[in-house]
C-alpha cells in the first residue's frame, strides 16, 4: 500500500517542483499510508535545517521545505495542521530571501503571498488551489508567470492551507477571489485555477468583469456526488466538515449555465488520462465559454504533472498575453 501511494503521488510531487531523486530517497521507507506524513515532514526539516549558505541558497531550501510540508498534508495525520502552518511559514521566509517585493496579504477569508517581477508588472495573476492543495503547491507555475513579467498572488481560501484550522469548503469561494482583487487594489486580474480551483476561478470570471483572462487546469465543470469515488467523497467530507456538508457543496459545483458568462479569454487544460467517475471535465466549460479554448494532453494525469511542458508554457503565455 505504501509503495502504491508513493507511486500515485509521484507526478503531483514532481509537478510541484520536488526533484525525482530526492522524492524517492525521502520516501523509500514508506510502507503504509501512516508513514507518508512523517517521511515528508522529515524531508521538510532537512531542507529547513540545511547549513546556512548564501541568502539565495537558504531561500531555495526554505521553499523546498514548504513544498515538502505541503505534501505532508495530503495524507492526514495527527499533525496535519502543523504541516500546513510549517508550509506557510517557510514559504514566506524562503521567497523573502529570494527576491524583493514579496508581501503577505491576509483578508477575512483568504491568506496569500504576493510576488513581484523584476521591473514593472504586466498585471497580476491570482493562483487558485484545489480541494486538498494550497498556495505552496504551484510555485513552478508562479515562477513561469513571474519570468514573463506578471505579479503573482498565490492564495489559500476557505478549507485550504493555513485556513484549514478555521474554515471549511465554501460555495462562496468565487466571491473570495473578488475580495482578493479588492484587497490588491487592481482594476483587472488574471486567474488560474488548478483542480477544484479551476472551477472556482471560472465561476469567479463569470461574475467579476475585472477578471480579463483565465485558465483552468484539471478543473471540473460539474460534480455528481452520487457517482464520485469513495476516497474523493471522504476527502471532501474532511474539508467540508461532514458528509452532508460535502454533498451540499458538490451540488453547487456546476458551470453548465454560468460558463456562457465567462466572457474573458479562457484556456482550459485537461489530461487525457484524468478520468474520474462523477466528474465532468473542462470540455463543457471550454465549449460554452464565448472565448474558450480547449487543450487536452494525451496521457496526461490529474494536474498533468506527468507532461508539464505540454501545457505550462502555453498557460503562462496565455495569462500574461491576456494582461498586456
Amino acid at each position: 500500500m505504501g509503495t502504491e501511494l508513493v507511486e500515485a503521488m509521484f507526478s503531483r510531487a514532481t509537478g510541484a517542483g520536488i526533484d525525482p531523486h530526492d522524492y524517492h530517497r525521502a520516501l523509500a521507507g514508506v510502507a503504509a499510508p501512516g508513514d507518508w506524513a512523517p517521511a515528508c515532514a522529515a524531508a521538510a526539516d532537512r531542507h529547513r535545517d540545511a547549513p546556512a549558505g548564501s541568502a539565495i541558497t537558504r531561500g531555495d531550501h526554505l521553499v523546498l521545505s514548504a513544498r515538502w510540508s505541503h505534501l505532508a498534508t495530503l495524507v492526514p495525520d495527527a499533525h496535519h495542521l502543523d504541516h500546513a502552518r510549517a508550509a506557510d511559514l517557510t514559504s514566506e521566509q524562503g521567497f523573502s530571501l529570494l527576491s524583493a517585493g514579496v508581501r503577505r496579504i491576509d483578508g477575512r477569508d483568504f491568506t496569500g503571498i504576493l510576488r513581484e517581477p523584476n521591473g514593472p508588472a504586466v498585471g497580476t495573476v491570482i493562483v487558485v488551489p484545489g480541494l486538498d492543495s494550497s498556495k505552496e503547491e504551484f510555485h513552478v507555475l508562479a515562477d513561469a508567470l513571474i519570468r514573463r513579467g506578471a505579479a503573482v498572488f498565490a492564495m489559500d481560501g476557505p478549507g485550504q492551507g493555513t485556513r484549514l484550522a478555521t474554515t471549511t469548503l465554501s460555495a462562496a469561494y468565487p466571491d473570495v477571489i473578488s475580495a482578493v482583487i479588492d484587497e490588491l487594489g487592481i482594476e483587472r486580474a488574471g486567474v488560474v485555477g488548478l483542480s477544484l480551483g479551476g472551477y472556482y476561478g471560472a465561476a469567479a470570471a463569470a461574475a467579476d468583469p475585472r477578471i480579463t483572462v483565465a485558465a483552468s487546469v484539471s478543473g471540473p465543470s460539474r460534480l455528481d456526488w452520487a457517482h464520485l469515488p469513495g476516497p474523493v467523497r471522504e476527502l471532501m467530507a474532511r474539508r467540508a466538515g461532514s458528509l452532508r456538508a460535502a454533498a451540499a457543496f458538490a451540488a453547487t459545483v456546476d458551470l453548465s449555465d454560468s460558463a456562457a458568462h465567462v466572457r474573458c479569454r479562457l484556456l482550459v487544460v485537461d489530461g487525457g488520462a484524468d478520468v474520474v467517475p462523477g466528474v465532468t471535465d473542462g470540455a463543457l466549460l471550454a465549449q460554452r465559454a464565448p472565448r474558450g479554448r480547449y487543450l487536452r494532453i494525451p496521457g496526461g494525469d490529474h494536474l498533468v504533472g506527468n507532461d508539464q511542458q505540454a501545457w505550462l508554457p502555453a498557460v503562462a503565455d496565455h495569462l500574461t498575453g491576456g494582461l498586456r
